[in-house]
């Protein structure tokens, strides 16, 4: 949500960053009607003012018998209290029409943000580990002998249509040792809270972070109105929503690995091989509630935190940091990580880590209380990928194949694993 104020102060300002997106200037219909909805408050003051003067007047006339101006300021004070009945309900739907313009705006970049227009325009900044040199030519993960037993699309498909999988045997176990792994480094290591929230949220929470209203074709919704989260970013968010909390609370580092849906609208005939993109997925999430003033360098450590996921696992891996045209709706700055996946010969996303600012928090009306007794701010959030577990297994799996069908797997995963680092024939782990 954008600060009304903000855009009065500065118009122009505020449509060259919404210009930067790609997005059509917007703030003369906003102040049209923020100046309709401020006429109307002030309309409906001035005539509680000229209500309550007409009110204390029908006493003195009542006193000297002055029965026709009783009867005049009588009449006058119901048409007052009606005229503002009206003034304050029109003030009110403007209020709401404000309100839901103003929701539907993407957040604005931050100044360090490369412009461009889509995901040809990012910028790496980062590269870590070099690709292995594969003696053969390495197959995608779906095609892998060891993995093909446990991993079945077509019983999956039965169950509940296209792009769900079905995983088993040593497949599964090395998804889940993935996840706990994950969870492990991010709270013994990372400093992270870990949290085991719902994954059905109130349309409020959705409006929350940013999924609601603009994007709600992109989740699921039950027969209830409860939604089913896209990531576990809304859950750990939401915990500060409505509230005001003291500084020395900040920041609050959670973690969550969860199941999440997304209903990949608008992504027809994209990845439709294999398990990148699904409709039910698991991914280990990180959320930080921080101060204004400590939000660039939480986002940092953020990054730090998904990337060394990555380089425990071994898996090369490189860093970009998102142009505006391809930033997400709720972010003012985003880094992707991509792992390598020699199957495709190319690097794919696994996590995003964005921060959004206050964007989201005056959605929530999330503040905080400043030590120094001032008057309560807004705190800042962000959210990233720690990470996408079933892109993490692709990336595992297909950097560790070998010719003869078999997957050695990545040493930081034998704890998980009773020590077995090898997906055999069959689907086994050995």
């Amino acid at each position: 949500m954008h600060d009304i104020r903000a855009i009065r102060e500065n118009p122009a300002a505020f449509d060259a960053a919404l210009a930067r997106r790609g997005d059509a200037p917007v703030s003369s219909q906003i102040l049209a009607l923020d100046e309709e909805r401020r006429a109307r408050i002030l309309a409906a003051e001035t005539a509680q003012a000229e209500q309550n003067k007409a009110s204390k007047e029908v006493g003195a006339a009542k006193a000297r018998g002055d029965e026709a101006e009783f009867e005049r300021l009588r009449a006058l004070v119901t048409e007052k209290k009606a005229e503002i009945a009206q003034m304050q309900a029109e003030a009110k739907d403007l209020d709401t029409q404000l309100a839901d313009m103003l929701s539907r705006i993407a957040n604005l970049p931050a100044d360090d943000v490369p412009d461009g227009a889509d995901e040809a325009d990012n910028v790496e900044i980062n590269r870590w580990g070099i690709p292995r040199s594969f003696a053969f030519a390495p197959k995608e993960h779906f095609e892998i002998p060891a993995v093909q037993n446990g991993m079945d699309f077509e019983t999956a498909a039965k169950l509940s249509g296209a792009r769900f999988v079905l995983l088993s045997g040593g497949v599964a176990r090395i998804h889940r040792a993935l996840a706990q792994f994950m969870l492990d480094t991010h709270t013994a290591e990372n400093g992270l809270t870990e949290v085991n929230g719902p994954v059905l949220v109130l349309s409020e929470m959705m409006q929350g972070t940013g999924q609601l209203p603009k994007f709600g074709e992109d989740s699921y919704q039950t027969r209830e109105g409860w939604w089913l989260i896209p990531t576990s970013e809304v859950s750990l968010t939401n915990i500060v929503n409505g509230s005001t909390i003291e500084e020395n609370y900040l920041p609050r580092r959670y973690t969550a690995h969860s199941l999440c849906f997304r209903s990949e609208a608008g992504s027809a005939g994209r990845d439709t091989r294999g398990m990148l993109r699904q409709h039910q997925f698991e991914k280990v999430e990180m959320v930080s509630i921080t101060h204004p003033d400590k939000s660039d360098e939480e986002q940092k450590r953020m990054l730090r935190c998904a990337e060394g996921i990555l380089e425990k696992l071994g898996i090369p891996y490189r860093t970009v940091v998102l142009c505006t045209g391809d930033m997400g709706f709720g972010a003012r700055r985003t880094y992707d990580i991509e792992a390598w996946l020699p199957g495709q010969d190319t690097y794919r996303e696994i996590s995003s880590v964005s921060t959004c600012g206050d964007f989201q928090a005056r959605r929530m009306n999330a503040r905080f209380k400043p030590t120094d007794g001032g008057k309560p701010q807004f705190v800042h959030t962000l959210n990233g990928s720690g990470l996408a577990v079933g892109r993490c297994l692709i990336a595992v799996l297909e950097n560790g194949q070998n010719e003869d069908g078999t997957v050695t797997l990545p040493e930081a995963l034998s704890p998980y694993l009773g020590g077995k680092l090898t997906l055999a024939l069959g689907g086994t782990l050995v």
